[in-house]
């Protein structure tokens, strides 16, 4: 026979501790993960059309100082000129662009680019012409400094008749288009310095990607209305922590309806805004209802003005980080 359970006060104790932890558990990580509460701030950067909408939060992210804003503005107003603009061996600060360019609405950093020569490494297509291209092979390190490991980046693009997409591409110089890939392609080495057109189509279906605009970044956060990040086929940040690193960071994403989403997240001031990771960044877009977005290039770089005034503040202590390529909307005259 077995033995009885004795209750007493001590035992109801227990028995509540244990019921509190329950609730602990349970609970706590919601809380962590509870969506950001935004703020509209039209208000400040007027004049604004009245369907582009600005939106601010500094809302903890899972217990962490936090500033971020993000700008909605439909594709499908023709009022409204999705562009870039870039530059050849050189840049410029976001400012320096708005004023190069009629002070547009809009303006935001977002391809990757190298120091030495001042160009992007990522895609970039302005009125329909490939005029920034991805950059597919890293030379190996160590001992593999005879291999060479190659990918495909990712873009975000808007056709002619302003449907936006995200897609991985192959781009070249020799070509007219960029060729992209609906799915991700794993990345692979050999030991060829350049990724060539032929060794990526023989075992791949790449499609001509005709976008009349498109920026380039990576990795991808939201597939199919879905977090997926692409981070380990696309190699651009260390395996180790390029998912849980805090940064700054400026990304872009399209709901099902056809809004465009521009966000920007503060980062590297201890205690005010730590920035963001892969994660968490992803889970905004996810929160806010894109069904695809991507990340783009974000440290020193992430800035983003309305009418010529900036959202967050840049982490360098210089200021705003000249950048070869940004990406704007332009108000119709």
């Amino acid at each position: 026979m077995g033995k009885h359970f004795k209750y007493n006060q001590k035992t109801a104790f227990e028995i509540k501790k244990c019921c509190l932890w329950v609730l602990i558990i349970v609970i706590f990580p919601c809380s962590l993960f509870a969506q950001l509460k935004w703020k509209n701030v039209d208000s400040l950067f007027q004049p604004l059309p009245d369907n582009v909408h600005v939106f601010f939060t500094n809302d903890s992210l899972e217990g962490k100082p936090n500033i971020a804003y993000y700008v909605s503005a439909p594709l499908k107003d023709k009022e409204l000129l999705f562009t870039i603009d870039t530059t050849l061996y050189r840049r410029f600060t976001p400012t320096q662009y708005f004023k190069k360019n009629n002070q547009p609405l809009l303006v935001m950093n977002c391809t990757f680019f190298e120091f030495k020569n001042n160009t992007n490494v990522s895609a970039a297509i302005k009125n329909g012409k490939l005029v920034g291209f991805n950059v597919h092979s890293i030379a190996g390190k160590g001992k593999d400094t005879l291999t060479y490991y190659h990918s495909l980046g990712s873009a975000l693009g808007i056709d002619k008749n302003r449907n936006a997409s995200i897609a991985w591409l192959y781009t070249d110089s020799s070509k007219k288009y960029a060729f992209a890939s609906n799915t991700v392609i794993k990345n692979f080495k050999d030991s060829i310095p350049n990724l060539s057109y032929k060794t990526i189509t023989s075992s791949n279906n790449l499609y001509k990607w005709k976008m009349q605009t498109a920026v380039g970044g990576g990795p991808v956060l939201l597939k199919n209305g879905s977090i997926q990040i692409t981070n380990k086929e696309e190699i651009k940040f260390s395996s180790k922590t390029g998912l849980t690193d805090k940064h700054p960071r400026t990304a872009m994403g399209y709901t099902n309806d056809g809004q465009l989403i521009m966000v920007v997240i503060q980062g590297r001031f201890l205690a005010k805004a730590e920035g963001a990771t892969l994660v968490q960044e992803a889970q905004i877009f996810k929160d806010l209802g894109c069904i695809e977005a991507l990340n783009l290039d974000g440290g020193g770089s992430s800035c983003l003005l309305i009418n010529g005034k900036q959202t967050i503040g840049p982490s360098d202590k210089e200021g705003q980080r000249p950048v070869p390529c940004v990406f704007m909307i332009q108000k119709s005259k």
